[in-house]
């Protein structure tokens, strides 16, 4: 079997396509070129400091120490990105932490007190990225829609909390909806994987000369673990975030409109 490389003209080749998406802005006055030029220029240099840093890292003679010092800078980083995309609702930054904290952190314990996969920085860097990649969507997602559901059920929230209602009964069901307008999108991935779409570790292992049989299982197990990562961080930071705009004497600041 011929070994699978893309290499630095493989790199420039595929650049091509993003020319055609910088067209497409130009040509329906998009204004989009700047933007995606800057995403095309981070991303690759990202990418290239992150392969340099995990050569090194995940060398056997390297301490699993580094991975984990790794991962935890995933959460803070992902944590601030949230933050930065959904400013109105304060405090966004600790809740997604403390999500990432518990569902990243109860992922890989059911990954590895389970042996599902072997205890190594090979396996320990990438799927702890995936999970929290992947959990910042629903993140940014159900921050955004629970700002706007706060201020769009101001009148139905106030009239509950005059009533007598606690403040958790009062945005019970905003924040039901919110989670589960967020979760959406990922059980929608869960549920078309392998029929509509070939995600990216199987379409890797696959390109690695991987047993496909082996490969589906191994990306069957990385969706779950998201799955059940995302809803943990999506449930923390809508809880907490809808107690933002609730008094302690049960009275409710909405977001400004």
């Amino acid at each position: 079997m011929q070994e699978v490389t893309v290499g630095w003209w493989g790199l420039l080749a595929s650049l091509v396509m993003v020319v055609v998406a910088i067209g497409i802005s130009l040509l329906l006055r998009l204004k989009l070129e700047r933007n995606l030029t800057i995403a095309t220029g981070r991303s690759i240099a990202q990418l290239v400091i992150a392969g340099w840093a995990l050569t090194l890292i995940l060398k056997d003679e390297t301490s699993v120490v580094w991975a984990w010092l790794w991962v935890a800078a995933m959460i803070p980083f992902a944590a601030l990105s949230a933050s930065k995309r959904e400013q109105r609702l304060q405090g966004l930054i600790w809740t997604t932490g403390l999500g990432y904290v518990l569902g990243l952190g109860i992922s890989l314990s059911v990954l590895f007190a389970l042996q599902i996969l072997p205890f190594e920085s090979r396996v320990l860097v990438p799927v702890a990225g995936m999970i929290v990649g992947n959990s910042l969507r629903v993140v940014v997602v159900a921050a955004t829609r629970l700002v706007d559901a706060i201020r769009d059920s101001k009148l139905e929230i106030e009239a509950m909390l005059s009533l007598g209602f606690t403040r958790h009964k009062a945005v019970q069901r905003v924040v039901s909806e919110t989670l589960k307008l967020a979760l959406i999108p990922q059980i929608e991935t869960t549920r078309t994987v392998g029929i509509i779409f070939l995600p990216g570790i199987l379409t890797g292992l696959i390109l690695a000369g991987v047993d496909p049989l082996e490969a589906a299982l191994m990306q069957a197990v990385i969706l779950f673990l998201i799955l059940g990562s995302a809803a943990i961080t999506g449930l923390i930071v809508v809880m907490f975030g809808a107690q933002k705009f609730l008094t302690a004497d049960h009275r409710l600041e909405p977001p400004e409109s």
